[in-house]
Formats: C-alpha cells, structure tokens, sequence
C-alpha cells in the first residue's frame, strides 16, 4: 500500500471487508479521484496498492486533529461506522462521521444506532432514502467512464481473456447466490442459447462459503444440459480488472432478486454493453427502457428469456443500444459528478 503521512490526511475511507464487493469497488474508483482535490487516504484491506493508506497503526497513532481541526469519516459498512465511533470515542479523534447507505430496507436497531450517531448521512437513491429514519443528502453513484469504456479492439481483447472472438456474449458479474439471482440467469440461457446458435453465456463472481452448494448445483444444470462449452464459469478477477470483461460483451444481465444500489449496470452501459435488469435497486434509475436495455421483474426466468430474447433478435439493435447506453452513461452518470458532490459535502464538514 502506498502510505501517506496522517497528519495531512483530511478524509478517511475505510475498507473493512477483505472480499470483493460493490463498496470495494466504489472506493477504489473514487478515491483516486478525490485525491486530486482534497487529500484522502484509505484504510482496511481488500484494497490496490496505489491507493494512498493508512495502516492500522497509523489510524490508532494519528495526531487528535487533521490539518484543519477535524478529519472527516466516509463510512460504508456497519463496521466501518463502529470503527468511526470508536477511534473518536474511544480514543478522542476528532472526527466528523460520514455514512452512505446503500441498502433499501428496514435497518435493524444496531444499524439505527450507528447511523443515529453520525455527523451527516447519504442514500444513494431516493428508494434508499425513504428507509432511513434521519435526514438523507442523495448522491446517485457514478462511474469511471476513462476506465470502464468501449474497447477497439472486442475480438483481440476476448483472445486476451481466453473467451469466443465470434460469439454473442451474454455476461452476468456478481456473487453467486440466489440473491443475486444468478439461478434465473443460468435457466434463462438454457433456453437462449437453443435459439441463438451463436450466443455464449457468462457467469463470472464467486460463491462465499454458505452458497457453494448453490454454485455448484448451477453447474450441475449446466452440465446436465451439455452446454458447458456455451455457458462459461470463469474465476472472479479484482475489482481492478473486471472492467475489460465488460468490453468483451454484447449484452449484460443483472438478475439481482434484491440490491441496495448495483453498480453493475453503469459498468456494463458505461462501457458500450446494453442491459437487461430486474426491477430492484437503482436499476430504474438507470436503464432506460428499449433505448438502453430493458426491465423485468426480479426472479421470473420467463420475463428474462423474452426480454434478452428481444435484444439478440433484431438485426442492428445490440449495436445501436450500445451507443445509447455510451451516452447516458457519459451525459447522467459521470464519477467526476459523484465525486464532486462527496468532496463538497466533506468541505462544509470540515469547515462546520
């Protein structure tokens, strides 16, 4: 990790999950960002080395005050709020507490505390929002258009990844659990890929340990079907990485059962791929419907069936919702937008 000196550290985004997930990937694509305009260091793990850091002993050493009185405390987790609450109980750090809630549910007592404790609160849409029982500033998550866009060069980039240079891919990212709905995607291709000779699923992410059973039964369909060589099961690849598995598609699916926000869609338009998605989350937010992909109803195989099915059938339609998704992407969901509004919301912080 590339440290930093704390004591001209004004932001903190701590990292407190070593796996891989979508508040990895927020971080990881906005810190560097920020970075350029206020001086922001990571903390925790699961992270890439060039991220500006600070170490756990560091975080426990660091000078009571940052460089202008306060530092402020981006948290994501609930473990990252308790982390806040106690290095400024605890330990007396002066520390302005910052939470983005994602999620789009009933929070539990223990999670009302934590955010009940903090200086200022974000939702990430206004769905979020109206579940939390506090003031909520909305900040819709942006994407890193620079990193996550259409490559030149789609059949030398699949060579690269070992996939099909020919084939139509249809891709789904994401842990694999039911979710996350990655069952609905794997019974849907079954039968897509009956009628389109030329298509070629893929499913890339990685089972925890309780849902091993699960993947693993997803295999055992796929085997059962004789389309191992059609519906593909590669490893999980970092955060860092996952954006060329993106350029190599023609049409991404999110087949999520439920989501709190899902930057998968963004990543997938961002880099020219249409989307087909289910109704969850911030997906309507999102998509726009026939113009960049379409919308369905979590959990029902045959919606999604004749939803990709409408996308792979007509000549031309995969390559003009390409452009499409390009643009909205570029035009309403920048990073430089969401980054912008996070700074400025870390400077009245700092200076209240």
């Amino acid at each position: 990790m590339t440290q930093v000196d704390a004591k001209l550290v004004e932001v903190i985004a701590p990292n407190f999950k070593r796996r891989l997930s979508g508040v990895t990937s927020t971080i990881v694509r906005l810190v560097p960002l920020q970075a350029q305009q206020i001086t922001i260091a990571t903390a925790g793990s699961g992270l890439p080395a060039e991220l500006p850091h600070l170490s756990v002993i560091q975080l426990l050493t660091m000078s009571r005050n940052g460089p202008q009185g306060a530092r402020v405390w981006h948290a994501r987790r609930n473990v990252e709020m308790l982390g806040g609450l106690l290095l400024k109980v605890l330990l007396r750090k002066n520390l302005k507490l910052l939470f983005t809630s994602a999620s789009q549910r009933k929070h539990t007592g223990y999670t009302k505390w934590l955010i009940s404790k903090m200086d200022q609160v974000i939702a990430t849409s206004a769905k979020g929002a109206k579940y939390l029982e506090v003031p909520a500033q909305v900040v819709h998550h942006g994407i890193n258009t620079r990193d996550f866009t259409p490559t030149a060069d789609k059949p030398a980039l699949r060579r690269k990844l070992g996939l099909p240079e020919e084939a139509i891919l249809v891709g789904c990212y994401g842990r694999i659990r039911a979710q996350k709905g990655t069952d609905v995607f794997v019974d849907a291709m079954l039968e897509i890929l009956k009628n389109h000779p030329k298509a070629v699923g893929v499913v890339m992410g990685r089972a925890t340990e309780k849902h091993v059973d699960f993947a693993r039964d997803l295999r055992a369909r796929v085997a059962a079907a004789g389309m191992q060589d059609r519906l593909l099961f590669p490893p999980e690849v970092p955060v860092w990485e996952v954006a060329q598995w993106y350029q190599a598609l023609d049409l991404y699916v999110a087949p999520q059962r439920w989501e709190g926000f899902g930057l998968t869609p963004l990543e997938a338009m961002s880099c020219g791929v249409p989307v087909v998605a289910t109704r969850v989350g911030a997906f309507e937010e999102l998509i726009a419907p026939d113009i960049t992909g379409k919308l369905i109803d979590p959990g029902e195989v045959s919606q999604m069936i004749g939803a990709i099915d409408a996308v792979l059938t007509p000549e031309g339609r995969l390559s003009a919702w390409s452009v499409a998704s390009r643009q909205r992407v570029e035009e309403q969901f920048a990073i430089e937008r969401e980054a912008e509004t996070l700074i400025a919301i870390y400077r009245e912080l700092l200076n209240n």
